[in-house]
């Protein structure tokens, strides 16, 4: 297993290179063996483009159907990853609970929770345009209370691990570990979602508490580990070079952080009486600017890491899908504010942020399509 906490494999200069899946494995079957929780990042990071797409502020013709092709692909690879990753706890009991242990990649065990939650914005916001709107109800509700139990339960899981198993360096902090507790941030927002479509009264106002409940312990949780990934930086420089799409993450928590505020406050005044709903409304204002600063100033500084590391070397990895849904969340904390606000510069933030997570999915989808066929994913690093 690599540092990054990958199954991605680096081949030496020369002649050698893999001959393709079948040759290159003792056995077909071995391509379930190394299926860790970082694979659902992929699902993460299409869903987001096609859940960015259906909210940026214009929307050019054409702009929802090629939204919802996307959303189907997400949907289909979430059920191809489902059933593979069922035959990895299968046939590879061991292998998958190892996956728990191991310091880098236990905490990418956030992915498959954020991949539901993802894929079910998609089916809400675009899938009601093929399945139609009840069933889209239906399949958004399932995929958000299995990503919601599975998001709370890796966001105490996987830390508990960590305080109490893993041995942690000093210079340990990455942005991997803010996968487990992103979750219920994702839950917060896209929970805000599904208000409207409780029953009034109690059980609305339950869900939209428990969605504040879910940002405040992901917010804070977040900031709490952001500082010691700003700490490590400053005292042990960016680490390897494979390691700097994980700073990407950061964006996550922050550009989710906003959408979900705003989000909320729209649909507030469903559940809450004013000034309440208010308060709530103003607050995704308040909140969302400042902290959507701030992750500008973090994607300026990724950036730079990232174009340092790659003058050297910066070998694909599954970790490259940090570059997608970290900045499709950018895409809908700038599109939020600026439905709300009216904000002209805010809709070209939005859409430039789009463009560029446009061209940062392609350019992973391309490579992971690319080292699939190849077999590389698949193999363990030699």
């Amino acid at each position: 297993m690599t540092a990054d906490g990958t199954t991605g494999t680096r081949w030496p200069a020369g002649p050698r290179r893999p001959l393709g899946l079948l040759r290159e494995l003792d056995h077909p079957a071995r391509v379930f063996e190394h299926l860790g929780p970082n694979w659902f990042a992929s699902v993460m990071g299409t869903g987001i483009v096609a859940v960015a797409a259906a909210g940026l502020p214009v929307q050019p013709p054409g702009l929802r159907p090629a939204a919802t092709v996307v959303w189907a692909l997400a949907a289909a690879w979430l059920l191809v990853l489902t059933a593979a990753w069922a035959v990895h706890w299968t046939r590879h009991r061991d292998r998958a609970k190892g996956h728990a242990a191991n310091p880098v990649l236990a905490h990418f065990w956030g992915a498959p929770a954020m991949a539901l939650l993802t894929v079910g914005a998609g089916t809400l916001a675009l899938g009601r345009d093929w399945i139609g709107h009840q069933a889209s109800v239906a399949v958004a509700v399932a995929l958000w209370s299995a990503g919601t139990l599975l998001g709370l339960l890796t966001s105490v899981w996987i830390p508990y691990r960590a305080m109490t198993g893993h041995t942690v360096t000093a210079d340990a902090a990455f942005g991997g570990w803010l996968m487990p507790v992103v979750p219920p941030m994702v839950s917060a927002a896209t929970g805000a979602a599904l208000i409207p479509h409780v029953p009034a009264g109690q059980p609305r106002l339950t869900l939209l508490v428990a969605c504040y409940a879910m940002f405040g312990a992901s917010l804070i949780a977040g900031l709490v580990l952001i500082t010691q990934i700003w700490a490590r930086l400053m005292h042990h420089g960016a680490g390897a070079a494979v390691m700097a799409p994980t700073l990407w993450i950061v964006l996550g928590p922050l550009g989710q952080s906003v959408t979900a505020a705003n989000l909320l406050g729209d649909v507030a005044a469903a559940a809450l009486p004013r000034p309440y709903a208010t308060g709530a409304e103003v607050f995704g204002v308040l909140y969302g600017l400042p902290a959507w600063g701030f992750a500008m100033l973090w994607l300026a500084l990724a950036a730079a890491l990232t174009l340092r590391a790659a003058r050297s070397e910066l070998p694909f990895a599954l970790t490259w899908w940090s570059f997608t849904f970290p900045v499709g969340t950018c895409v809908t904390a700038a599109s939020t504010l600026a439905l709300r606000l009216n904000s002209t510069a805010l809709t070209v933030a939005a859409v430039a942020l789009f463009v560029l997570l446009l061209a940062a999915w392609a350019t992973v989808a391309t490579r992971t399509v690319r080292a699939g066929a190849r077999g590389t994913l698949f193999l363990p690093p030699r």
